[in-house]
């Protein structure tokens, strides 16, 4: 039975991808368990913590246990049993061993030295998916931002038609954010691939003389690196992480929304990329929904909801707080779940997303010439005054607009303008490329300084 949507056989697709859940289901978390554990038997060993035969013997059986769906009921069982999160599974490797190893099973380490080492590997992992979309969807507006730098459009702000930009300009801006969230992501790496190996207290006690070697033996191993100091009690990097995955779900959201607003009937200056055999409603079959673009609103919701839900374990009473840390085992893996399905998702509609040039023009055009009211107005301001200037073209859009008359011919027929103007140049101020200013110029900039780095 499937309490939570992320493990629905019907709809878990929508909230997870395969390669996450190959980090963080039961079977390859075990089998990473069984992993951590045999390493430490190993590196004891070498320390001669723990008999060097219990050593292989312990790293052997850890090695050779099939996780299928016995072996998760065994443990579980004794989980259930103990109510300790790792009883369970040590029980069971123990009396797998022969002659007596099993005494030596997880000797001198504490629960949350192996749930955080398994931490460490894990997000590490996701760090890696991460990473790859993003540079592919960095490579995807890269692209659009190229191919429509020229591409002239309507600026809006507050929802209403503002100035020409071109569309290449609004992409590198995606571009560029896209970008930032990539450094922010190398820099927490650095911070993720922490193991943790420090006992009861994070005081190293049972580990012997030699116990910081053990530690580094052990963390490098396994692929990470020792910690400066135990962070049983101090979970800022993961809720680093989870507040990086915030600002990434924030990006694909916005890009979303705008993907969602641009597609609309009356709009229709996007859409995005058709499939065969999608469905936009059931009752009204002429529609052609933004599925993805609203699926990127409902899991960034998601990724901001455990964000901050993360943020509560950063509050721990003393060395350990188990009410503060077990949030991370719910919180986690939903938010990493959430962030891979919603990149995937931004791969797809970036590297599909249909552009219709005309109709940009056309809503340019529908605008009846309002968006060049900044280009008459800075026209007018060396003459006049800016804002004698501002004051008049403001009463000829006003004209405009309850007249249902062009703006240009307005202007045309101002007195006013016409003293200060000549026609060619009034002509001129309605060429909507060139009243985009610089975008084209900053698109390219954008295009060029990513491709370079």
């Amino acid at each position: 039975m499937a309490l939570h949507i992320i493990d629905s056989a019907i709809f878990g697709s929508a909230w997870s991808t395969e390669k996450l859940r190959a980090i963080f289901d039961d079977v390859p978390r075990t089998r990473d368990w069984l992993e951590i554990l045999a390493v430490l038997a190993e590196v004891e060993a070498d320390f001669a913590l723990i008999p060097a035969e219990a050593g292989k013997g312990v790293a052997d059986v850890c090695r050779a246990i099939a996780v299928d769906q016995r072996f998760l009921a065994e443990v579980r069982g004794g989980f259930e049993a103990s109510n300790h999160s790792l009883v369970g599974i040590i029980n069971a490797v123990a009396q797998r061993c022969p002659s007596g190893f099993g005494e030596w099973v997880c000797y001198g380490a504490a629960v949350q030295d192996v749930t955080d080492t398994w931490m460490g590997r894990a997000l590490m992992r996701v760090q890696a998916l991460i990473a790859r979309d993003l540079e592919q969807i960095e490579s995807n507006l890269l692209k659009l931002a190229s191919e429509h730098r020229d591409t002239v459009m309507v600026g809006r702000t507050h929802g209403q038609c503002g100035l020409p930009i071109t569309f290449g300009f609004k992409v590198a801006g995606w571009a560029a954010e896209v970008r930032r969230h990539r450094d922010r992501l190398n820099r927490a790496a650095q911070q993720l691939g922490v193991g943790q190996l420090c006992g009861g207290v994070g005081s190293l006690s049972a580990l012997g003389p030699r116990a910081l070697e053990v530690q580094e033996k052990f963390c490098v191993r396994l692929g990470l690196k020792p910690p400066l100091i135990s962070w049983t009690n101090s979970r800022d990097s993961v809720v680093d992480y989870a507040n990086l995955l915030a600002l990434i779900g924030a990006t694909a959201d916005r890009i979303g929304h705008e993907i969602y607003n641009l597609q609309r009937f009356e709009i229709a200056e996007v859409r995005e990329g058709s499939s065969s055999g999608a469905v936009g409603s059931i009752t009204m079959p002429h529609k052609r929904n933004p599925e993805i673009s609203e699926h990127l609103g409902t899991l960034a919701r998601v990724i901001r909801h455990n964000a901050a839900l993360l943020g509560e374990s950063m509050v721990h009473d003393h060395e350990r707080d188990g009410r503060s840390w077990k949030v991370e085992w719910e919180a986690v893996p939903e938010i990493s779940a959430a962030a891979c399905r919603l990149l995937s998702l931004l791969v797809s509609v970036t590297a599909n997303l249909e552009v219709d040039a005309e109709r940009m023009r056309r809503n340019l055009d529908a605008t009846a010439g309002l968006v060049s009211s900044e280009a008459l107005m800075l026209a007018l301001a060396p003459k006049m005054g800016k804002q004698s200037a501002h004051e008049l073209v403001y009463e000829l859009g006003l004209a405009a607009q309850r007249d249902a008359r062009p703006f240009k011919e307005i202007v045309c027929n101002s007195q006013t303008v016409r003293e200060h103007l000549s026609a060619q140049e009034i002509s001129d101020l309605f060429d909507y490329r060139r009243n985009a200013g610089q975008c084209s110029a900053l698109a390219g900039r954008v295009v060029e300084e990513l491709r370079r780095r």
